[in-house]
């Protein structure tokens, strides 16, 4: 165990940011995966902007690195592709 105060001090600053960062860390893996599950295109999209932007605020507090941010991101738009995909192909199905 830590004699310095300061010592001290940092293991409670230390303790405090780990939780704050498990916590943003945990948050944005939540939503990521409850964005995957979402089959209206509409929300989907409603909801994009506001996880893209956890993710990088991740990055540039230091929580994930940038490039697994990227590719979280990459990820994230490539599957709002393959969904709208075939809303399109139904949509001109119906018309034909």
């Amino acid at each position: 165990m830590a004699n310095h105060s300061a010592t001290k001090k940092d293991i409670r600053q230390a303790t405090k940011r780990r939780d704050r960062n498990r916590y943003y860390g945990k948050t944005t893996r939540n939503a990521i995966r409850e964005l995957k599950v979402v089959d209206d295109q509409k929300v989907y999209d409603e909801k994009l902007p506001n996880i893209m932007s956890q993710i990088d605020k991740l990055a540039k507090r230091g929580i994930i690195h940038k490039n697994k941010a990227a590719n979280l991101k990459s990820k994230l738009a490539k599957h709002t592709a393959v969904k709208a995909t075939p809303a399109k192909a139904n949509a001109s199905k119906a018309k034909a």
